[in-house]
């Protein structure tokens, strides 16, 4: 039986967890503690990470992040600042709403004299959160003891961040990244276990490149051939924003940031998803190096952080019209499409182990074992 677990490199919004849980359970999913248990180290956002956020997106101007708005990087402030409040707080509320209210009353200082934004009310939201409490006490445990045991059970666990690997604090775009590690190190400090216990790291990209927010991309594409990519919104697979509805900025596949990221992860293979929407394109773009002050990088010079004024150099390959969707095996694709990702192959230095032609569960195709 699989079950979820929130480690302690989370960054949780109690309110939104309670709403997510109540949409399972309508739909007839078992949310019981023993089919989800939370970090008791896991830091918590609060109403005035919120408000922070999204003053501090105002302030910037045209200078901002980008940020989603949810108080992510406020709480991650909170955590390295050594004041944030953490998920073992919910054992005992009670003695913890000092905590709560000295919290937002020293964010209220932020938003009223340096931002000028409206101030929250403290015994409100000690209140609120008293409420989160009652609900998720029982869900709050060693998240880290428990994997250590599943794991010299020869358990399988399959780690999942919520970001990609340029949007890291360390390796990413800095400053235009998230404040936490979704890279493979992350998952690691994140959940508490050993690297050890790894077999399989596999790297999920998109047959094409997306960002969301600011900062550079050299493979941006743009007008016709962007909205190519992106889809009209109609779909909840395209390329839009799932908090924000904002749409992504899409281009040509980087195998620059791609073998970056395969070194950064120690990748052991990849996984290629989104296939079918090169389909009907009769040229594909690979951005293989970059051209910076007239000189060719094939690596990345000086890490993401120097990607601003690098020109993509690129190859392209023959495009395919048939439709992919509905291959199942390898040999099902097209000769051109088959070509394109032995390229990548190539380029990367990895296999791909599976390929994904759309956005149904079983429209993967995956390669050996």
């Amino acid at each position: 039986m699989a079950l979820a677990i929130l480690g302690n490199g989370m960054v949780i919004n109690p309110q939104r967890l309670i709403e997510e849980m109540e949409t399972l359970k309508a739909k007839g999913v078992d949310v019981s503690p023993s089919r989800i248990k939370i970090s008791y180290a896991a830091h918590l956002i609060t109403p005035a990470h919120v408000a922070l956020d999204k003053a501090n997106e105002i302030a910037l101007g045209q200078g901002k992040i980008g940020t989603t708005g949810r108080g992510i990087g406020p709480a991650y402030t909170d955590k390295n600042a050594r004041r944030g409040l953490r998920a073992e707080i919910f054992a005992d509320m009670e003695s913890a709403a000092d905590l709560v209210e000295t919290h937002v009353a020293q964010a209220n200082l932020t938003l009223e004299r340096i931002y000028w934004q409206p101030s929250l009310k403290p015994k409100a939201v000690a209140a609120e959160f008293a409420e989160h409490a009652a609900r998720l006490k029982p869900y709050i445990t060693d998240t880290s003891l428990y994997l250590h045991h599943a794991l010299k059970e020869n358990k399988n666990v399959l780690a999942e961040g919520a970001q990609g690997s340029l949007l890291d604090i360390d390796h990413g775009t800095y400053p235009y990244v998230t404040s936490s590690s979704p890279t493979t190190g992350g998952a690691f400090t994140g959940l508490g276990i050993a690297p050890q216990f790894t077999r399989r790291v596999i790297g999920v990209t998109k047959a094409f490149q997306t960002r969301v927010g600011e900062g550079p991309f050299p493979t941006e594409a743009f007008g016709a051939e962007a909205e190519r990519l992106r889809g009209t919104g109609a779909n909840p697979w395209d390329e839009y924003g799932t908090t924000t509805g904002r749409p992504r900025r899409c281009g040509w596949i980087d195998l620059v940031l791609l073998r970056y990221s395969a070194r950064v992860n120690g990748l052991t293979e990849l996984a290629i998803t989104k296939m079918d929407v090169l389909s009907g394109l009769s040229q594909i773009r690979l951005c293989v190096a970059y051209r910076k002050e007239g000189k060719i990088y094939e690596e990345l010079p000086l890490g993401p952080s120097h990607l601003a004024g690098c020109e993509a150099v690129y190859e392209d390959v023959k495009g395919w019209s048939d439709d992919v969707s509905g291959a199942r095996a390898i040999n099902d694709l097209p000769q051109a499409a088959r070509e394109y990702l032995n390229r990548l192959e190539a380029l990367i230095g990895l296999p791909i182990k599976m390929i994904s032609v759309g956005p149904e569960r079983e429209q993967i195709i995956v390669i050996g074992n």
